[in-house]
């Protein structure tokens, strides 16, 4: 048992998941844990590989450097 008067509260919460999947556990944090990614929708607990896209970071990493592959590829066949 924590001490009453050092230790912070430690009570049930909600964790909610961008996919949808909510679960509760316990936790010093106040109110509801909002996540991204959690167990459910996962690549290596699920087994299948997706991207998860927030405001179309893997699409400018690609063009990025598929410019830069570009002249790599030109340069070494001169």
């Amino acid at each position: 048992m924590p001490k009453e008067k050092i230790h912070p509260t430690y009570e049930a919460v909600r964790v909610i998941c961008a996919c949808g999947n909510n679960f509760e556990t316990r936790s010093t944090h106040k109110g509801d844990i909002r996540v991204e990614i959690c167990s459910n929708c996962h690549p290596f607990f699920t087994g299948k590989q997706r991207l998860v896209d927030t405001a179309g970071r893997v699409e400018r990493f690609r063009r990025k450097y598929a410019k830069s592959d570009a002249a790599v590829a030109a340069a070494t066949t001169k």
